[in-house]
């Protein structure tokens, strides 16, 4: 199975939720996946994680942000947050959830190999 590389560019907390489904759905059926996010989306992993419609994904019987977050990563999902992003955010590699790997957009892209999905969310 190819691997996926997704690329999280906006701080918008659905599509990080989105990505996070994808890549976990990735993992789960045994392949390769990863979410590298730049930039001001690195602020959404500002812990205590926390999105706008966490309540609404909860009422529904889903996870919150967090949970999603931690459940990709239980699954193998490798998640970077980009140094620049940290710095832009005011943050550092302590504000963020265990497990997340912080890196930047080289070395995210020497990562990929030829076969790999990339997708831009």
């Amino acid at each position: 199975m190819r691997e996926l590389r997704i690329v999280v560019a906006t701080a918008d907390a659905e599509r990080l939720r989105g990505a996070l489904v994808i890549a976990a759905a990735q993992a789960a059926l045994g392949g390769g996946a990863a979410v590298f996010l730049q930039l001001d989306a690195v602020g959404l992993l500002r812990m205590p994680v926390e999105a706008p419609r966490d309540e609404a994904h909860r009422a529904a019987g889903l996870p919150s942000l967090a949970m999603a977050i931690e459940e990709a990563l239980g699954l193998g999902v490798t998640l970077l947050a980009c140094q620049s992003g940290l710095a832009l955010c005011g943050m550092t590699a302590d504000d963020l959830p265990k497990g997340v790997e912080v890196g930047g957009p080289v070395g995210f892209l020497q990562q990929t190999g030829e076969e790999a999905r990339l997708i831009l969310a």
